[in-house]
């Protein structure tokens, strides 16, 4: 009841108004409570009733409404009770804190006219529920009377906020102290890794519950310290089931399956929990006999159970037995689905994943993930992405992995403007820029071409992982930024982040593409002893590769000689490249012999040679490269330009006459092509792999696919916005001059990526400084 609060109980009568009357009032006593009422002063809290059953009758009646949720008919039953007590109060402030309506409880407490010690406890509970420590904090010091459990409440609310120092000062200032207390404060160290101070306060008190024993031995197996927790393990005055599930599957996740399962065949008693360990222990070590010979040994088995060997076989991706288990599994749930989606997924069987995913009675956020993931890997693009949005439209929260797996989609694509607009759905989604999210993100906009967006991406990020950087690194370094590049490898070295391989491949490779030979010498000789980086096969490509495009063949070959292992197919291409832009045909010819040795369906690499043969005019061995690849069955592989424009990807290919623009693209590239003439632009017809005229050569060049793409996107993207167009093959000489020109006559930046790297042109110039 109200007595002094009359505006609050017209709310809540109007709130009720439109709700059933409660099934414990029949109409002629609703009436006859409503006048008594009227006539009942009430304006403090009645004293204590010794017992009186009406009322007792009437809070029952509250509290099982509010246990099914039924806040309303609790409501009702509130404002018509002809007398109250505290109990009745207390019943509806903690069903609205149980049903999650915080704002109501926060009310209702304000009209109480007399709280007791129950109600602050429970409304200090209730700012603990809805994360406001700050105001639990002030309720808490504002108490008249504190017992035990108040005290013990805010220990536990700052453990669990990982606010440890507070969590401290409230213990220290407990009046009475009881195993709660102490296992609280206990708990606060361990849980948020402060397992120095919870040894010194356990090694304090000699009085500890067996629960305080087991958490401190959660910490140490947590920490993977191993044999901290089993000494005090063996010195536990009394042991529980908890101590050997826990020392059990601490050693098994850890990969001692001999020390578990002697400690498996020593516990006294087993519960499923305890075989659930050494199922899933044998299946992570892969040890898939013994995880099934387990399985089938459990006296009783569970979800858990189920679903752990479940996933032994998913991760072994032997989806038959997954299937088999499966389809006898008596009790599936949400997790059972996933995991055979995944397993699908992961094995490369979509459509039986997607038939899974469809037929499934219940999803969860980890379900949509499983399967745009499955599509994402498969390279099924526009599947992904619209699996992502029914996602959207379905309610289903939106987990990281499934804003991962879509960012790295749209990379796949370059589908910039799509990434935009997951970015943006992320950001409303509430999702920090942590690490995974966030390395994604990074991903995306260094693959389509807008290094600028990622570096503010870059820098938002509230938490930065060797990842993080090592993609702002290779980000630079292949859009041709070399020094950008080292500037964050110097940012990196600042931190407690310490690089490793792949970093120094990227600060190699930013090196090589920017030509800075000494500092990219200086590092390879260096990183070992300043990082502990030992050089590896791609290191060494690196340096080839940087030593060949300056024209140092000599050394580039002296440092293959004394490589502690044979150059691979990779090594060969880097020197057959170097040997093509500096004209060695001698060169390229050993290079190139020792590729077809190795990989002789690489067709790139047959066009490379052809490529040094047409430039020196031996035609002859051209065509005798065009009779090797028709002998050998290797095709050359297509090119092909794509661009996004209106939320749509074009697609082109040399020639292309398929697009329902081509009139239009070929009457402006006519246009486009005098204008660059008149500027100066003069075909590289010496890459023409054909022995014909020089006119027939110009023509043949005048439409690549990366011109068409270009002059579609001139044509439909908006003045003062980047044209991005992606080809699957290297850029070609002539189109490299040509995109030159006409970022100058059309005022424009074209962002350019090939298989190799990106070349950003504007006012006449690219950013590889014509050094790709």
């Amino acid at each position: 009841m109200f007595p002094r609060c009359k505006d609050f109980t017209r709310r809540f009568h109007a709130a009720v108004a439109a709700s059933n009357p409660p099934s414990v009032l029949n109409p002629t006593k609703r009436r006859r409570t409503t006048k008594r009422r009227r006539t009942t002063k009430r304006g403090k809290n009645p004293p204590p009733l010794a017992f009186d059953p009406e009322v007792v009758r009437w809070n029952k009646a509250i509290t099982a409404h509010m246990r099914h949720g039924r806040m309303a008919a609790a409501a009702a039953i509130f404002r018509f009770m002809p007398r109250c007590n505290t109990v009745s109060w207390n019943a509806m402030l903690s069903g609205y804190l149980s049903n999650g309506c915080f704002s109501l409880a926060l009310r209702l407490f304000d009209a109480i006219p007399d709280p007791g010690l129950v109600s602050f406890n429970t409304m200090i509970h209730g700012y603990v529920l809805n994360r406001d420590l700050a105001s639990a904090r002030r309720l808490f010091d504002q108490m008249p009377v504190k017992d035990t459990v108040t005290w013990n409440t805010m220990i536990s609310a700052y453990a669990q906020s990982g606010l440890v120092e507070e969590a401290r000062e409230i213990f220290d200032r407990t009046p009475h102290k009881n195993a709660i207390s102490w296992n609280g404060i206990l708990a606060a160290y361990v849980q948020n890794g402060r397992l120095e101070l919870a040894r010194r306060l356990f090694d304090s008190n000699s009085d500890w519950e067996t629960v305080s024993w087991n958490a401190m031995i959660a910490g140490y197996v947590q920490r993977r310290s191993l044999a901290e927790a089993l000494q005090l393990f063996d010195r536990m005055p009394e042991r529980d089931i908890v101590s050997w599930n826990t020392l059990i599957s601490g050693y098994a996740q850890n990969g001692d399956m001999s020390v578990a399962t002697r400690l498996f065949d020593e516990s006294p008693s087993r519960d499923v929990f305890t075989w659930t360990a050494m199922v899933s222990g044998y299946a992570q070590n892969g040890m898939l006999e013994d995880a099934r010979r387990v399985f089938d040994e459990m006296p009783d088995r569970n979800s858990i159970s189920w679903n752990a060997m479940i996933a032994a076989y998913v991760q072994c991706q032997k989806m038959d037995q997954a299937k088999e288990l499966f389809d006898v599994m008596p009790c599936r749930n949400v997790n059972s689905w996933n995991s055979m989606i995944t397993g699908y997924a992961q094995a490369g069987m979509v459509e039986r994943a997607r038939w899974i995913f469809d037929t499934m009675p219940q999803r969860d956020s980890v379900s949509w993930a499983a399967m745009i993931a499955g599509y994402s890997h498969e390279g099924s693009s526009e599947e992904a992405l619209q699996l992502f949005i029914e996602m959207g439209r379905y309610g289903e929260r939106i987990n990281r992995s499934s804003f991962t797996c879509v960012l790295s989609t749209c990379a796949d694509i370059s589908m910039l403007e799509c990434g935009k607009q997951v970015h943006g759905r992320l950001v409303k989604a509430g999702y920090r820029m942590g690490c995974f999210v966030g390395n994604a993100l990074l991903a995306m906009y260094c693959k389509c071409g807008s290094i600028d967006e990622a570096y503010e991406a870059f820098e938002e990020m509230t938490e930065k992982d060797v990842v993080s950087w090592n993609t702002m690194i290779a980000g630079y370094a292949r859009h041709g930024y070399g020094k950008e590049a080292l500037k964050v490898f110097n940012l990196m070295r600042m931190t407690d982040t310490r690089p490793d391989d792949v970093t120094m491949v990227g600060v190699l490779s930013a090196c090589s593409h920017a030509g800075l030979v000494d500092k990219g010498i200086d590092y390879f000789y260096t990183m070992h002893r300043d990082f502990g980086v030992t050089a590896k096969a791609e290191h060494y490509t690196c340096m080839i590769d940087l030593l060949g495009r300056a024209g140092r063949l000599d050394d580039a070959q002296a440092l293959m000689k004394d490589m502690p292992f044979e150059p691979d197919a990779t090594m060969w291409g880097a020197l057959l490249g170097a040997s093509r832009i500096h004209r060695n045909t001698e060169l390229g010819e050993k290079a190139a012999k020792r590729i077809f040795e190795m990989e002789p369906d690489n067709a790139g690499m047959y066009v490379l040679l052809s490529n040094i043969y047409a430039t020196s005019g031996k035609w002859a061995n051209v065509n005798k490269m065009r009779v090797m690849m028709r002998e050998r069955g290797v095709k050359k592989v297509p090119g092909f330009s794509w661009i996004e424009a209106n939320n749509k990807v074009h697609t082109f290919s040399v020639g292309d006459m398929l697009h329902p623009e081509k009139d239009k693209i070929y009457a402006f590239l006519e246009e486009l092509n005098l204008k660059m003439k008149k500027e100066g632009y003069v075909s590289a017809t010496e890459m023409v792999l054909h022995d014909v005229e020089e006119e027939e050569k110009e023509h043949m060049l005048k439409y690549h696919s990366e011109k068409l793409a270009v002059a579609f996107g001139i044509l439909n993207v908006p003045s003062g916005r980047p044209i991005r167009v992606i080809k699957n093959l290297r850029v070609c000489e002539d189109c490299h001059n040509a995109v030159k020109f006409i970022s100058v006559i059309e005022n424009r930046l074209i962002i350019l990526r090939d298989s190799n790297r990106f070349h950003h042109f504007s006012g006449g110039s690219c950013s590889c400084g014509d050094y790709w």
